[in-house]
């Protein structure tokens, strides 16, 4: 019996439970990590649910950030109350719309990708009277990692390739409306072990060091990303980072004598390892057929409810958690695990090791707190959303669904 059977029967299934005391782990975690200077920006995206990033931002003397890139992410963090000045806007493709609303919400910090974005917010901020700190983020042309998922050294829509910074400081320069106030790099996510982390920040920290003495910016804040790692639907836990604190200082202090006085002002972002171990996905068993030899494991969730970037061609390693209880006797098999819609992607996982399962069962899928509901295709045939309850321990904080409503604008 799942720990949170009684919610399922109370609430119904497909459900996602978030337990706060476990994002609060998460976070103290992290920031025991980093040294005691540092900045830390959730990733709103990750799981925008109010009361998580409430207690990402509350009940410890070291608070997150929010990391958002709309409109909506914004409203998320003001709701969890957030002040908007603290929070960072990214995002490749930022409306004139979007940029006036967020700036006279309070917004003033900025990653920008090209120099047409730069000049977007630098236009939006003169409209409003304003001046916008502006991050450059930088497509570095070199990584130290090479595993996990790589977010630099390629053509893409995020960031400025590091080879053409230098020719194009002139027009950047001129942008009215805007202070180049830093830098901002994401060069991997997901880092396989503390050694790649640590490695890709080194030679971030280096390669920042090196872009600020080349362009003649002036060192006021600095991001070097993320690239911390978590279990993503399948039982484990998250890593720790002993050395993680040292080698950060170590780096620091080589390029950047003054960090610990605040030039730059020095941060990180996460979005899985804050929120990932938090959430638990409960399904219950449709049906159980086979079909030439495979079995298929059908649930009431499906990438419609657990999609987690399936919509663009990914599969998750999605995995079921076995009872404490019986965790040493269950009969394991292979099968599918699949959703209700009538669609042949809605694969949750395929040759995932289950129990065996029969319809009306209660399936927990662990580690599911990242990229649930909002990354998933949840209007996809009109079924609900799931429902969410926060809890601590098992006691709930809320209890909440997801309504699309269509309404004339």
């Amino acid at each position: 019996m799942t720990r949170y059977a009684d919610l399922a029967e109370r609430y119904g299934t497909p459900l996602y439970v978030y337990d706060l005391d476990r994002v609060e782990a998460a976070r103290d975690d992290l920031f025991a990590a980093l040294p005691e200077e540092f900045e830390l920006f959730c990733a709103v995206k990750a799981n925008p649910h109010p009361d998580v990033l409430r207690a990402l931002r509350e009940g410890s003397d070291r608070a997150c950030r929010a990391e958002i890139s709309s409109t909506g992410e914004l409203a998320a963090a003001l709701t969890a109350g957030y002040d908007a000045a603290e929070c960072l806007y990214t995002g490749p493709g930022k409306t004139d719309g979007e940029l006036d609303e967020v700036l006279a919400k309070g917004v003033r910090m900025f990653s920008v990708e090209s120099l047409t974005d730069l000049q977007h917010i630098g236009a939006a901020a003169t409209r409003l009277g304003l001046v916008a700190d502006a991050l450059l983020r930088i497509n570095s042309v070199s990584a130290s990692a090479t595993t996990s998922i790589r977010m630099t050294g390629a053509p893409s829509q995020f960031g400025i390739d590091s080879e053409t910074l230098t020719d194009l400081m002139p027009a950047l320069r001129a942008v009215e409306g805007v202070r180049l106030a830093g830098a901002h790099f994401f060069p991997l996510s997901n880092a396989r072990d503390e050694d790649a982390l640590i490695g890709e920040f080194r030679n971030t920290v280096a390669v920042a060091a090196a872009m600020f003495a080349e362009t003649g910016i002036e060192p006021r804040f600095l991001d070097i990303g993320g690239g911390f790692s978590a279990p993503y639907a399948v039982p484990g836990v998250r890593p720790l980072y002993p050395r993680l604190r040292a080698a950060l200082q170590e780096a620091l202090d080589e390029h950047f004598p003054r960090w610990r006085q605040g030039f730059p002002t020095v941060a990180c972002e996460s979005g899985r390892y804050l929120v990932g171990d938090s959430g638990t996905l409960l399904a219950q068993v449709v049906n159980v057929k086979e079909s030439r030899g495979r079995t298929f494991v059908v649930l009431d969730a499906g990438i419609n409810t657990f999609g987690g970037m399936s919509g663009i061609g990914r599969l998750l390693p999605v995995a079921v958690s076995p009872d404490p209880a019986d965790a040493d006797t269950t009969d394991w098999h292979k099968a599918s695990l699949v959703g209700p819609l009538c669609t042949p992607g809605d694969i949750l996982g395929r040759d995932v090791r289950l129990p065996e399962l029969t319809g009306g069962d209660l399936v927990e899928i662990p580690n599911a707190g990242a990229y649930g509901p909002t990354a998933s295709l949840l209007m996809f045939l009109g079924r609900p959303a799931p429902v969410e309850a926060v809890v601590r321990g098992t006691d709930p904080v809320s209890v909440t669904r997801i309504e699309h409503i269509r309404t004339p604008v």
